[in-house]
């Protein structure tokens, strides 16, 4: 069994390209029986290799289990080809930025990946949750099976272990935090600010509740669902705002945080224009955490606009990397403990047809004397001498495989037969 995780993440590729390649999340099931076909189209076996996809702002990876490739370069190019195929992108655009990890590697990755190790923000707990996410929905769509379910719930496990035994997580800045620093060098002071946040998912819920702690002047949510709008607009004592009003409220806002599942821009340029133009020039703070991104890139050419996306906020997040070290060893530590475990147990199963096939082979042989003892009986026999002749018909079939391959075998394979033999019989010589 091939195991592989193919991908692009923030490290090899910039948001400009993730957010094509990202996939929103009420199609990732869809994405993922997709993806099944397109690799059944060319695997060998009769069952469909299993598949996942991960998708968040800062990666999209697709984990695989196949009896199919052969080498890395082809799972690259099969994996990449859907991708660039499901998003209408060439595929000479895609390839230079994606990786892939085979076998333990890929296990590895997984790993790191649910710990927080590979993150933007070292020790993040969100993606276990995004990745616990996209396991559920890869189920429902029919792409695990025997093997992805197996390293997912170790990798579910190994994220549990790492977190209850170091301190991955200790001195972590946020996302939120960062931006709440970066607006700070903007404004001496949020609390004569007004800040509005477009969105009510997880990620704006943290924003949301750092930007809280500072006390602004005023905070509103706005989102496309009224009803969950309301319901932080009153956790925080904020307001609440209707899409449809941004275009004649924005200019109203000092700092805007935009974190959404839209697949186009929710903000343009002329609507950021027409907004600072009525400020009279006085500054605005943006920062966009969607990939796809929620604000025109070209927003940020603007004079009197300071706008960051979710890569421009990487370094503000390091603070306390150094602090981290030793617990980013000892992770490392225990994921490989249990990549190496998870690896034994794949091993494991390479065994289980031949087992199956010694079973059944067994079976066919127990039932063959066991009807020959029963009609020996019924004629009438003695049934010491049908027990004797049952037994000795089973030991001479078990053991004729094994003396015909002694027997034809040339000298050195013979004599690796003859050390391996007594192993499995358990023999004593």
């Amino acid at each position: 069994m091939q195991l592989l995780a193919v991908g692009l993440n923030h490290n090899s590729a910039p948001i400009s390209l993730r957010e094509k390649v990202a996939f929103p999340a009420d199609q990732l099931g869809q994405a993922v029986g997709s993806a099944c076909a397109w690799f059944s189209r060319s695997d060998v076996q009769s069952k469909a290799p299993e598949t996942a996809i991960l998708s968040t702002c800062n990666r999209t990876e697709i984990y695989a289990a196949s009896m199919q490739y052969g080498n890395v370069e082809e799972a690259i190019d099969a994996t990449g080809h859907f991708v660039a195929d499901y998003h209408k992108l060439p595929y000479s655009e895609l390839r230079p930025y994606l990786y892939a990890l085979p076998q333990h590697d890929a296990v590895r990755h997984a790993f790191r990946v649910a710990s927080g190790l590979d993150s933007m923000v070292l020790g993040e707990p969100q993606i276990l949750g995004q990745m616990k996410d996209a396991v559920r929905q890869a189920e429902a769509a029919g792409g695990l099976g025997t093997y992805l379910h197996q390293m997912f719930q170790r990798t579910f496990a190994v994220a549990k272990e790492v977190r209850s035994t170091t301190e991955i997580g200790a001195h972590s800045v946020s996302m939120a935090a960062a931006a709440v620093r970066l607006s700070q060098r903007i404004f001496d002071s949020l609390e004569d600010q007004h800040v509005l946040f477009i969105g009510a998912g997880e990620m704006i819920e943290l924003c949301a509740t750092h930007f809280a702690a500072q006390n602004p002047k005023s905070l509103t949510i706005a989102n496309r669902t009224p009803e969950r709008a309301e319901l932080l607009a009153e956790r925080l004592h904020g307001h609440t705002l209707r899409l449809s009003e941004l275009p004649d409220q924005l200019a109203k806002f000092d700092v805007v945080i935009s974190c959404t599942a839209s697949t186009l821009p929710i903000i343009g340029l002329g609507m950021v224009e027409r907004a600072i133009k009525s400020r009279r020039r006085k500054p605005m703070f943006m920062v966009d955490i969607a990939v796809p991104r929620d604000i025109e890139p070209e927003v940020g050419r603007l004079d009197d606009v300071f706008l960051y996306t979710v890569d421009d906020l990487g370094s503000a997040v390091q603070t306390g990397l150094e602090n981290r070290q030793a617990a980013v060893a000892q992770a490392e530590s225990i994921i490989e403990t249990r990549v190496q475990s998870f690896m034994h147990w794949v091993d494991g199963r390479a065994v289980v047809p031949i087992i199956q096939d010694l079973q059944e082979s067994s079976e066919q042989m127990r039932q063959v004397e066991l009807e020959r003892a029963r009609k020996l009986i019924a004629k009438g026999e003695d049934i010491d001498v049908v027990l004797e002749a049952l037994s000795k018909g089973l030991t001479a079939k078990f053991l004729h495989g094994p003396q015909q391959a002694l027997h034809n075998a040339e000298a050195d394979e013979r004599a690796r037969l003859a050390q391996l033999l007594p192993q499995l019989f358990r023999t004593k010589r």
